[in-house]
């Protein structure tokens, strides 16, 4: 579905305008659409598109016009350019995987053998973790592993 009058891109500024000028939190329109809250972030985004009757709902929750809540459910080009770098929290995952992807691809293997972890059939959570040092995010990825096939 293309719609030629509001691209996936001004949706996305669409959204991050409504969601700032809205009572909710992104925790309370992920609880309202009944969906995890990076999905219901990530999709809303840009990054999935999301399935008509859950476009609307979010639509009628934000205020957003049809044409926005079309492009909602636009399939996303899910490649991004290197500027997503530049913002600080992102490049850290960039640095985190730099030094520990080649140690996690090692043990991945060792465990399950020649394949990898899905990261279209898998569940993120974010959660904080009290420390006295300050406090911690915790990321836990669980991705189904695909073994190759030959």
């Amino acid at each position: 579905m293309t719609n030629w009058n509001t691209t996936r891109d001004q949706a996305t500024l669409k959204v991050r305008t409504a969601v700032a000028r809205s009572d909710s939190s992104w925790a309370e329109l992920a609880e309202k659409l009944d969906r995890p809250l990076l999905w219901t972030i990530a999709a809303l985004l840009g990054s999935h598109p999301v399935p008509a009757e859950l476009a609307e709902k979010a639509g009628e929750l934000l205020d957003l016009d049809k044409e926005t809540v079309l492009a909602l459910q636009e399939q996303p080009y899910r490649i991004a350019g290197d500027s997503l770098k530049d913002d600080p929290t992102i490049y850290r995952f960039y640095e985190l995987l730099a030094v520990y992807g080649p140690a996690l691809k090692e043990a991945i293997h060792e465990e399950f053998g020649d394949g990898i972890m899905s990261a279209i059939n898998c569940n993120v959570e974010l959660t904080r973790r009290e420390d006295p040092d300050g406090d911690r995010v915790r990321v836990i990825i669980d991705g189904k592993f695909l073994k190759y096939q030959w």
